[in-house]
């Protein structure tokens, strides 16, 4: 249990969290990917003022977690484990969304977002 404990950057951890989840914020908005991604999920964006707030719980908790990995694996000076992860995720997200027969713009916006959130957290790490 020390391995994933001990020595593990927690400030880079909470900031590349929080980081991630204002980029999705950001990344699912009209402003960028969300409109035609909301097409391609079968949802509609309302004007936000009744957030998904058991999604977002989630989410955060979610980023949390995966920035957690990456600071695992920074600790250890595993840059190839956490791009290994980020690509098991990313076909993991992709086949999710083959499933659910999403649009191919949703699939690469969320399997883009996974991309994007791990150079953010690894890049977090790096400044911490």
């Amino acid at each position: 249990m020390d391995e994933i404990i001990l020595n593990v950057n927690w400030v880079a951890v909470i900031v590349g969290a929080i980081v991630s989840f204002l980029l999705g914020w950001l990344w699912y908005s009209p402003k960028l990917f969300g409109v035609k991604w909301a097409e391609g999920v079968g949802v509609t964006l309302d004007n936000g003022s009744a957030m998904p707030v058991g999604a977002m719980a989630t989410q955060a908790i979610g980023m949390f977690l995966y920035a957690w990995v990456v600071g695992v694996t920074a600790k250890n000076e595993a840059l190839l484990t956490i791009i290994l992860i980020m690509l098991a995720l990313v076909f993991l997200t992709a086949a999710g969304g083959r499933f659910s027969q999403k649009s191919n713009y949703a699939i690469v916006t969320e399997s883009g977002f996974v991309v994007v959130m791990t150079i953010v957290m690894i890049i977090v790490q790096g400044i911490f």
